[in-house]
């Protein structure tokens, strides 16, 4: 068995043994191949400094502050997904249910899960495979074939998951020792960003405070929604600040738990057309709608030249952030900042409230995206990029939220019933036991026992 971080590592990686740190962090871009690597998924780079950035202002329009946590340029293959994948295979290797000398790995995803999971399956030994709609980004597919994993295309894009699980199932069927390593439904991710993601963003509130930035907290959490395990981060926030929100965003093109909604949609990574198992809905204060199209054009304000001139001569941002944004910012995080946006307009937010929320990737994933856009619109120009900034980031508006009452949270919830129990084999005792809070109480207070495991994996190894 090969191992990496516990989850107290990965939330703290300055308490990794110091040589092991210092191997990991010269690997991961000598080496980003070598399993050593498993030891920089943390949201804290090479100086133990967490990854964020603060949204400037004359992008958002807005007094209240927008924290983004970024991670493509420090996580190994430039997601967060891959904490949740190697945190998946971690735990059914610690509990004897992965072996990786007889198992093949099947990783369904709709992209960033696929490449964490195709990475780390080489790393710890593993033949993978990922499961991925046809319609992904090309970037998306290299990535994963260049980590030694082989794929299987299924119909359509985005909000095609439906299509995912009937060809797991098939494989299921076809093999005993396949294994399904299903990031809609396996806690390892959800108890990933509930403790790493999570508690970094408390420890990041008090670190803004000292920067004069808000008041030592964070006020609210948005995070569009793929597996529902970012937005699990929501649930550790909500404990340590009180009053505190988490809102879930979709697509405008897929309202699932808006409207029950389903359509095709072009925001990588989010909008999987299903209620997913680890997502607690229980806890959400708000559902918002965001455009696709609308992130698109936002990406590409950010991404090109113009856009960044017009940022910083018109609107008074920071050069160096502008740049920053136009590489770390992939489509899901122009999602994901709108929808702060909004939260501040809908929760009436202002100076020194803090809004939080992730860019699970970069402008990477997104080049021959791009490329459509500007075949679409043509390569901006001031006046063009200019028109961006109003018209998507100041212009995001109060319409399409859902508040999370005690009727919507029912609905949300019993929407599972329809993947879960109908197609996907849970029983409804198992669904009805998501209702009690203790049910999601029990698997955060299991973080301390899997890294108790994993400290006893390495001590028998060392003893050998």
């Amino acid at each position: 068995m090969i191992t990496g971080p516990t989850f107290e590592e990965m939330l703290h990686p300055d308490k990794i043994d110091p040589a092991i740190r210092q191997r990991a962090v010269r690997a991961l871009h000598e080496s980003p191949l070598d399993p050593i690597n498993l030891f920089n998924i943390t949201w804290r780079d090479s100086e133990n400094r967490m990854r964020a950035l603060v949204v400037p202002r004359g992008l958002t329009g807005i007094d209240a502050d927008i924290v983004v946590l970024y991670a493509s340029q420090h996580f190994p293959t430039g997601s967060h997904k891959v904490g949740a994948a190697y945190s998946v295979l971690l735990e059914l290797e610690l509990f004897g249910e992965v072996d990786p000398a007889v198992h093949t790995l099947v990783w369904p995803s709709t992209g960033n899960y696929g490449i964490g999971g195709a990475w780390v399956g080489g790393r710890m030994g593993c033949k993978s495979i990922v499961v991925l709609p046809e319609g992904m980004s090309r970037e998306r597919f290299e990535r994963i074939e260049s980590y030694g994993a082989s794929i299987i295309r299924t119909v359509g894009s985005e909000s095609n998951v439906k299509e995912i699980y009937d060809k797991t199932w098939e494989l299921r069927r076809s093999d005993p020792n396949i294994r399904i390593l299903n990031q809609f439904e396996v806690m390892g991710n959800y108890r990933f960003h509930y403790h790493v993601t999570g508690n970094t963003l408390v420890e990041l509130a008090a670190e803004l405070q000292a920067r004069g930035i808000g008041k030592g907290r964070i006020d609210a959490f948005c995070s569009a929604m793929g597996s529902g395990g970012t937005i699990a981060a929501g649930d550790r926030l909500k404990q340590v600040f009180p009053g505190h929100q988490i809102v879930g965003l979709e697509p405008i093109q897929c309202p699932t738990l808006t409207t029950n909604g389903y359509g095709v949609h072009d925001i990588q990574g989010i909008g999987d057309k299903h209620v997913t198992w680890i997502h607690n809905v229980h806890n959400m204060d708000a559902m918002m709608c965001i455009d696709d199209m609308t992130c698109k054009r936002g990406l590409q304000m950010l991404s090109e030249p113009a856009g960044q001139r017009v940022l910083v001569e018109r609107y008074g941002c920071d050069a160096e952030t502008v740049k920053h944004m136009g590489e770390v910012f992939g489509i899901s995080s122009v999602c994901n900042v709108l929808g702060a946006i909004k939260t501040a307009k809908y929760y009436g937010l202002g100076r020194g409230d803090v809004i939080a929320t992730i860019a699970t990737d970069g402008i990477d994933r997104y080049h021959s995206v791009m490329d459509d856009m500007r075949a679409m619109y043509g390569v901006l120009d001031e006046a063009a990029a200019a028109a961006r900034v109003e018209g998507v980031f100041h212009a995001a508006a109060t319409d399409w939220i859902q508040p999370g009452t005690r009727e919507n949270r029912t609905r949300w919830h019993n929407l599972k019933y329809y993947t879960w129990v109908e197609q996907q084999g849970k029983s409804v005792e198992e669904l009805d036991a998501q209702r009690d809070p203790e049910w999601w109480l029990a698997h955060q207070a299991r973080v301390a026992e899997i890294d108790s495991r994993l400290n006893a994996e390495r001590a028998r190894i060392a003893a050998r």
